[in-house]
């Protein structure tokens, strides 16, 4: 195992394996064995390239997602013997079947027909060998082994494989989508026949919530449209005098210009007259600083402040905040005016 970070492995391996290749390193999918130390020696896999990509877009455009690709069999201890042949149902005769051998030494597949597997296989082979056939040629495995050998079928052999901790994804073809994956792996559960209860009781609940807001929203509106007829009303009843036009587009527009007016002809100054202002200012203002100059326009008094630091402004805004006036501090200046709240009330 070389010695190299993870984003250069795959080259280091390329350069170390080179030769021992059949194919052209570029054209060879390399995988190494789980538990793989660098410095020590390790398993690596090497699989047509071309091949496995091809095999598993197959597999996602009929939108299954593959999370691990596993090996058929690895080189393991104790050693692994299985007879196959090329059909699972029919039993196959000695020279139509194959023996898989996988050991520490490495993996082999050979015909049974020839003397090549009787030097491959030691003999005796070693006491915890585990020998197993698919059904098709469980028959000439015995008579080959002399012994009895567990019968496996393909789907069982599969299942066995898928247990071991080898992944071929690796490097250029680890997985790299498994939260969108994940996301319409969820969105295809959640719309599959056992969660259909589900997704009736959210659609219940969810139309449930509609037609709750929209009666609250009906509730809002009448009452809001009642509060405004009868403002509308109280404007008429008082100000006789008023287009019911005007009434109709503000009402309490019309109520406050007509409360000024009728103040302005009984000699009353209004919240925002300079008087009030000026008192308002008064009552907070520090008695050993003399008001240098002043500037109104209705409904804003300002108060030249040079020299105030801001503890000074936090206490003349404290003080007036609560009869409901605001205070603006903006270059040596202090802006009075009428709080928001308190204007429209």
């Amino acid at each position: 195992m070389p010695k190299a970070p993870a984003a250069r492995l795959r080259a280091a391996l390329s350069g170390i394996l080179e030769e021992a290749l059949l194919a052209d390193a570029d054209a060879v999918h390399l995988a190494v064995a789980p538990g793989a130390v660098a410095g020590q020696p390790v398993w690596i896999a090497a699989v047509d390239r071309p091949w496995l990509r091809s095999e598993l877009a197959l597999l996602q455009r009929g939108r299954l997602f593959v999370d691990r690709v596993v090996p058929m069999v690895w080189p393991d201890d104790p050693p692994i013997g299985h007879f196959s042949s090329a059909t699972e149902t029919t039993p196959a005769a000695e020279d139509a079947i194959s023996l898989t051998w996988a050991h520490s030494e490495g993996v082999a597949s050979v015909r049974l027909q020839g003397g090549l597997v009787r030097a491959l296989v030691p003999s005796p082979a070693p006491p915890a060998t585990r020998w197993s056939a698919s059904p098709a040629a469980a028959a000439a495995a015995e008579a080959w082994l002399g012994a009895p050998v567990n019968v496996m079928p393909l789907e069982q052999r599969l299942l066995q494989a898928a247990r071991t901790l080898w992944n071929l994804r690796q490097f250029d073809l680890a997985p790299r989508t498994r939260g969108a994956r994940a996301l319409r792996d969820s969105v295809r559960r959640l719309m599959s026949p056992a969660w259909r209860p589900v997704r009736i009781g959210v659609l219940t609940l969810l139309v449930a919530q509609i037609v709750g807001l929209n009666l609250w929203a009906w509730q809002q509106r009448s009452a809001i449209e009642a509060r405004r007829a009868s403002l509308q009303t109280l404007v008429k009843t008082t100000f006789p005098g008023v287009s019911l036009q005007d009434i109709q587009r503000d009402a309490g527009a019309v109520m406050q210009r007509e409360t000024q007016a009728l103040r302005t002809l009984a000699g009353k100054p209004g919240s925002s007259d300079l008087e009030p202002m000026l008192q308002a200012a008064a009552s907070a203002w520090p008695v050993d600083r003399p008001v240098q100059n002043l500037r109104f326009e209705p409904g804003k008094l300002s108060l030249a402040a040079n020299g105030w630091n801001p503890a000074q402004i936090e206490r003349f805004r404290n003080q007036l905040e609560p009869s409901g006036w605001h205070v603006e501090a903006s270059e040596g200046r202090l802006i009075v005016s009428r709080a928001r709240n308190a204007a429209s009330s």
